[in-house]
């Protein structure tokens, strides 16, 4: 790079790897969420044998995803600082609605997307601490044991769910807890005929937990909604009774907003 090209990109002061490298993980976004090599290189400009060592360090560092031909992000992004989370709008989103359902439900909320075998909490609303550990963004549990995660794995498609169960450990971590895949498989099935998930006390003693799909464009689930509550305060029955309606409909209004987001992310005021 001469002189010229150093005062245009910024200096000398600049590490062009840091710099190459954002531009890949960048490249993907609402209307690319899949890319393949050629497309990243196209995008950013890098040759094809740059682009392929970049996509496959931030695979190494678990921030993408390849099937074979396709790239695309992880969860493992936010990490990266809550500017993500910003630029997905998710948590900003659901705020408002999980206060609402916590208030209508007298329990704890949460919306969490899938990283790997794990869900990660981005949104929470806590009315009472029910579990022996506190949950807080960025917090991870196994997706197998929980109600977020039987609907965001339910969202696989057949390939990403083989994929899963190939590699998930699927720990018993209570005496409740779904161990065996095939047993998992037939759940997620009914998870997904039915759009909810309610999970009893497979993460840990005493902890219910209602979850319901949040799709993005297109239909695709892009996240989990939930609400959890004591077993001594509320029966399965009175879950599925009283919570459920209000957790769907909270649920599409969380859709509603991100689909206002999303157009208004393309179609910026003045534009």
């Amino acid at each position: 790079m001469d002189g010229q090209d150093s005062a245009r990109h910024g200096g000398t002061h600049r590490v062009q790897s840091l710099v190459r490298g954002l531009a890949v993980i960048t490249a993907f976004g609402e209307h690319a969420p899949e890319l393949t090599l050629s497309e990243v290189a196209r995008a950013t400009g890098l040759t094809r044998a740059a682009a392929r060592r970049f996509l496959l360090t931030l695979s190494d560092l678990g921030y993408v995803r390849s099937d074979g031909r396709y790239f695309s992000l992880t969860a493992k992004v936010l990490e990266l600082g809550y500017s993500y989370l910003s630029s997905m709008s998710l948590p900003e989103v659901a705020q408002p609605h999980l206060e609402r359902l916590s208030t209508e439900v007298g329990e704890s909320s949460s919306v969490s997307v899938l990283d790997g075998t794990d869900i990660v909490y981005v949104a929470r609303v806590a009315v009472s601490r029910i579990m022996t550990v506190a949950i807080n963004v960025g917090t991870r549990f196994p997706a197998h044991a929980t109600s977020m995660g039987h609907v965001l794995l339910a969202g696989l498609d057949e390939r990403a769910l083989r994929e899963y169960l190939e590699v998930a450990p699927l720990e018993r971590i209570t005496p409740h807890t779904i161990t065996r895949p095939e047993a998992l498989r037939a759940e997620l099935t009914t998870v997904r005929d039915q759009g909810w998930a309610l999970v009893d006390q497979e993460l840990e003693e005493g902890l219910r937990s209602l979850a319901a799909p949040i799709r993005g464009r297109g239909g695709a689930v892009v996240a989990a909604v939930n609400v959890s509550s004591h077993a001594s305060r509320a029966s399965l029955e009175s879950m599925r009774q009283t919570m459920l309606p209000r957790l769907r409909d909270c649920a599409a209004r969380i859709e509603a907003d991100l689909a206002v987001t999303a157009s208004a992310h393309r179609h910026p005021a003045g534009s």
